[in-house]
């Protein structure tokens, strides 16, 4: 029987949350990433009526497409809907799961369902989003050509190498870039 942190890793291969909207609320709500899951029930929202449902059909994980919180909270305290419905999943042995503004922008995702089961055809994005970021790794070497400190034979280890974040910096030597430049080991600044 697989974990519901397998069964975590597994929806976040397919619903990546950093395709998440910055807004968003996904992931793991409650649950024990080490809890035996035999049985999921899937809904749109984390209400009082698909957690009795979930309970009912004797599931371990409830996924659901919208969040139960969209706001940082306090407290789960059972005094108010939110914190009973933990409570409540919690105390039933039953974990929550929300997939939301990533699973809509997957391929395939939500949408794609959706537009599926009512017929649209031709469906494209709203709101194209380019391939995952990529980060620049670049190596700077002297005006001259020649490496400062360098140990004979290994002139080629000498060059600090730097990921830029999201900085084209172009050509140029590099000597007023630093502070632009993310160095994974100070030393070579």
């Amino acid at each position: 029987m697989p974990k519901l942190g397998e069964l975590v890793a597994a929806l976040e291969r397919r619903y990546d949350p950093r395709w998440a909207e910055p807004w968003d609320a996904v992931g793991l709500v409650c649950g024990d990433p080490d809890a035996a899951v035999d049985k999921v029930h899937f809904a749109v929202d984390p209400v009082a009526a698909t957690a009795d449902e979930a309970i009912a059909s004797g599931a371990q994980l409830l996924v659901t497409h919208h969040p139960l919180y969209l706001r940082g909270t306090t407290t789960v305290a059972a005094t108010d809907a939110k914190g009973r419905l933990v409570h409540r999943l919690i105390s039933n042995g039953v974990a929550l799961y929300v997939a939301h503004t990533n699973a809509d922008v997957a391929d395939p995702g939500v949408s794609d369902a959706l537009a599926e089961a009512i017929a649209v055809q031709g469906v494209e994005p709203l709101d194209p989003r380019p391939g995952e970021p990529q980060d620049k790794l670049v190596t700077f070497v002297p005006v001259d050509g020649h490496p400062r400190n360098a140990t004979p034979g290994h002139a080629s280890l000498w060059a600090p190498i730097a990921v830029i974040d999201h900085h084209e910096i172009g050509q140029g030597t590099g000597a007023d870039d630093d502070e632009r430049m993310t160095f994974h080991d100070e030393s070579l600044r």
